[in-house]
């Protein structure tokens, strides 16, 4: 009959069943969860010992799901994809600087050595592998002068340029003398430059290596403080770059080719060449152009190496007297018209300091007809190089390193960023030391020397970089092109980046990065390109066993999750500092240990 009620009888027997049915549930659970966490591989106890550390005992109000609902949907419903492995012969695969690809574009202007990036059509949906026998690279400074064989296993250098003692083969491990092309050591060369380049003071904080090699120059000049930049490109030596990332020093794959380099002008304190073969007196000058670009006023370059000292060295370098003195000649008469004074010359080596205040710059050689038309000197993405001068606007003074790491920037000072106050640049730094202080307790090993290479995906004002500023670790500051435009406030403040547009792959080789932080990028690139497409670029630059901390809206983040499932990865989502009902969460992953078989043949 409707509407009656059940009898006394009726409600033991349902109980009873529901008692029974929750038993069940909780036993299936349990064994389940017992299952998970009894997985093999090294990549499982770093995982685990980060699930641990995020424990709600150590944020009591960071709870692991989320509490808000989306729009009658689970949040937790995950998609099923599972991301295959590549074959192992892509486990060096760098998608923007692929060596068949590049040999279709012509050599002229270093152009076949440029980021050529692979169709739609083109791009590889799979997990690139590590080499067999992959181990962790060892910690700072060791790596500095040793890198485990199997991680690079190439020996190429160790033959081509075996009289510039650049790397040595020692049984499983390649080591760096700290040579290369300097006879004395990296060290006696850098004292050298010391005799005139302020490095002491904290003057000299961001330096540009063109054509670094194995970037030897770079790693020690980081033990006078200076974080140095270093490029070179992907040719027939192999992994010039991959090594210096491999020993824990900033580099990118990159060329001075036909196209500006990505980077905000005004950025370096010094740029550098030794033996960097660039040809720097071709195309009018369009190369020291280039570098008078991106070098602060009062900066300083320095080429070592032909041409210079032509008349001792004309003969080893199987040129001719005529041909050495008439290049370095030209590159003289560059260096007066750029406002360039020569402040030194001794042996192979040559400095210039650009004046700080290009006022004081007579019209030398035509300079007044050579300044650029542009309107954004730092709209550089893609963007063709000029053999012009890049008009720099009289800027404040800046501090000297540390104390300008958290100084207001003279951008912000002068209102040359459009929407970034001196209120807005404190406001951020507070927040990230909040933000930097969570991930500290999440994942205790931040700010160790387990995490070297770390990488910030969406960098904003460098907040990140500069809270966590450790003798340990550097950062790569990605500053998305479409995103606000403050690559050059970065470097303003002593730390070092990039620009990039993450629907591409990174200009790096795989494995490079220990520790991958990106906040709000999807919701940024939403709509843009794949979000799967920049989960596997992330996967190929990241280390096994690396870490990767994210930040963003809980449905973007739900997305994420339900790929990551498929890529060997662990993770959990965890609330905001400030309590489960804000919508911005943060994702907290691991990447397995696993490397690369040759039955593993996926396209």
């Amino acid at each position: 009959m409707r509407g009656s009620r059940m009898n006394p009888g009726d409600r033991r027997t349902r109980s009873t069943m529901s008692i029974v049915v929750v038993m069940g549930l909780c036993c299936f659970f349990y064994i389940l969860g017992a299952w998970q966490k009894s997985g093999t591989g090294r990549g499982d106890s770093i995982a685990l010992r980060v699930t641990k550390e995020t424990d709600c005992t150590i944020l009591p109000n960071l709870h692991f799901e989320t509490h808000l609902s989306l729009g009658g949907v689970n949040p937790l419903v995950m998609t099923n994809k599972v991301f295959e492995p590549c074959h192992i012969r892509y486990s060096n695969y760098t998608p923007c600087q692929d060596q068949n690809r590049a040999l279709t574009f012509p050599r002229e202007n270093m152009i076949y050595q440029e980021r050529h990036c692979p169709a739609e059509s083109e791009k590889l949906r799979c997990l690139i592998p590590a080499p067999k026998g992959y181990a962790t690279p060892f910690l700072w400074p060791k790596s500095r002068d040793y890198v485990p064989y199997a991680n690079v296993p190439y020996r190429n250098l160790t033959v081509e340029k075996a009289v510039h003692n650049w790397i040595h083969f020692e049984g499983d491990v390649f080591r760096f003398p700290g040579g290369t092309w300097f006879p004395n050591g990296a060290n006696a060369y850098i004292d050298e430059l010391a005799s005139v380049i302020p490095f002491a003071d904290g003057t000299i904080r961001t330096a540009l290596d063109t054509g670094c090699g194995v970037a030897s120059w770079g790693a020690y000049l980081m033990d006078r403080g200076v974080l140095t930049m270093s490029f070179a490109p992907r040719d027939s030596h192999e992994a010039q770059v991959q090594f210096a990332l491999e020993r824990g020093v900033p580099a990118v794959i990159g060329v001075l080719g036909s196209i500006k380099l990505p980077y905000a002008s005004g950025s370096f304190d010094m740029a550098h060449c030794s033996h960097c073969l660039i040809p720097w007196s071709s195309n009018g000058g369009m190369y020291m152009f280039e570098v008078d670009r991106v070098l602060r006023p009062g900066g300083y370059w320095v080429l070592s190496g032909p041409p210079v000292n032509w008349k001792t060295n004309y003969q080893t370098w199987k040129r001719s007297k005529e041909e050495a003195e008439a290049e370095q000649n030209a590159i003289e008469n560059i260096a007066e018209m750029l406002c360039w004074d020569k402040i030194y010359e001794k042996g192979d080596t040559v400095i210039w300091q650009k004046k700080a205040d290009s006022n004081e710059c007579p019209n030398k050689n035509g300079r007044a007809s050579k300044t650029c038309k542009i309107e954004d000197a730092d709209d550089v993405w893609y963007k063709k190089m000029e053999d012009c001068v890049t008009p720099f606007p009289e800027e404040s003074q800046l501090q000297k390193f540390p104390e300008r790491l958290f100084a207001i920037p003279p951008r912000i000072l002068q209102g040359r960023t459009s929407g970034v106050t001196e209120e807005i640049y404190e406001q951020d730094k507070k927040l990230w030391e909040k933000h930097v202080n969570t991930y500290k307790r999440v994942n205790k090993l931040i700010g160790t020397s387990r995490y070297r290479n770390i990488m910030d995906m969406n960098a904003g004002l460098g907040n990140f970089a500069a809270v966590l500023d450790s003798p340990t670790s550097w950062v790569m500051n990605v500053v998305p092109t479409i995103s606000k435009n403050t690559l050059g406030i970065i470097y303003e403040r002593g730390l070092i980046g990039i620009y990039h547009d993450w629907c591409e792959a990174f200009s790096t080789y795989p494995r490079t990065y220990d520790l991958i932080h990106a906040n709000g990028l999807f919701s940024l690139y939403q709509n843009k390109c794949d979000i799967e497409d920049i989960l596997l670029e992330m996967d190929r630059i990241l280390r096994p066993e690396g870490a990767v901390i994210l930040r963003d809206n809980v449905e973007v983040l739900n997305k994420v999750r339900g790929a990551v499932m498929g890529m060997r990865w662990k993770s959990k989502l965890l609330d905001h500092e400030d309590g489960p009902h804000i919508p911005e969460k943060i994702l907290v992953s691991v990447k397995k240990y696993w490397v690369g078989s040759d039955r593993e043949n996926s396209s």
